[in-house]
């Protein structure tokens, strides 16, 4: 596979894995309103790093894992007297003030951070392709075995119990599949930057949806386009690639929420 020697090659392959894997997970944060929930789980992110290089194991697994902590921790403490907004504020800048301090402490260890908060996109190897495209089929594999489900309890959790279905599992299930996003995404565009590829694709593919699915199926568009977009700017403008991404699918969020003004404006005439 000698294309993949390119390094542009290389880093379009990685953005869309992530674009694709965050587009349908993205949508059910938009819809249950969960944006800080993706943001707090990314900050974590950082202190999985820090401890993957301290126990000397994939920064990959040290992410899952503390994101997969952090998203129990969130779940356990909800309803506890404490309103989600503020319990999502403390733990989010907890988590990535302890990650960023726990970094300090490596001694011998060298860590280019600003990639880890950033993204490093261009500097993806085959090894990590794998990575990214392995737990982005784990995403859609686990997104789609429970679509039915997660919108059900999304739209109106009596409706769910009344169904046989329980709210709190598939609550888990969706936290497994964010924490999932956050590990290979962490490479791509950074710790800092993976809630917005959450979040902005399915804003900005809600207009032109008139299906959960049709919108799941618009904000991977979405997500693709910032991908490539970003990658041909910040190659033209020599700008971070990973913040670039985030610009490219921010305009296409104002892009699409000024059509949507117009469409509505000319409906009503």
């Amino acid at each position: 596979m000698m294309f993949l020697d390119d390094f542009l090659i290389r880093a379009a392959l990685a953005g869309l894995g992530v674009a694709i894997a965050a587009a349908p997970l993205g949508c059910l944060v938009v819809w249950r309103r969960m944006a800080y929930f993706g943001d707090a789980t990314a900050h974590a992110a950082i202190l999985g790093v820090a401890l993957a290089l301290t126990f000397q194991t994939s920064v990959f697994a040290g992410v899952l894992a503390v994101s997969l902590a952090m998203a129990a921790a969130i779940s356990g403490l909800s309803g506890r007297g404490y309103a989600m907004d503020t319990l999502l504020g403390v733990l989010a800048h907890s988590a990535i003030a302890f990650g960023l301090v726990a970094v300090s402490f490596l001694s011998g260890v060298r860590i280019d951070l600003m990639a880890y908060l950033f993204g490093d996109i261009l500097a993806v190897s085959k090894g990590d392709l794998g990575v990214i495209w392995g737990g982005a089929v784990l995403v859609l594999l686990l997104i789609r075995w429970r679509w039915s489900a997660l919108l059900t309890t999304t739209l109106n959790p009596d409706l769910a119990y009344a169904a046989g279905l329980d709210p709190k599992r598939e609550q888990l299930v969706l936290t497994v599949a964010l924490a999932l996003v956050v590990a290979v995404a962490i490479k791509v565009i950074g710790a800092l930057l993976i809630a917005a590829m959450l979040i902005i694709p399915a804003a900005a593919a809600r207009p032109f949806a008139s299906t959960p699915e049709r919108m799941a199926l618009i904000a991977g568009g979405i997500g693709a386009i910032s991908v490539i977009g970003g990658l041909q700017a910040s190659f033209h403008f020599d700008t971070p690639t990973g913040p670039s991404i985030v610009c490219v699918a921010a305009v296409l969020f104002v892009a699409a929420s000024l059509s949507d003004v117009v469409r509505r404006r000319l409906g009503r005439r």
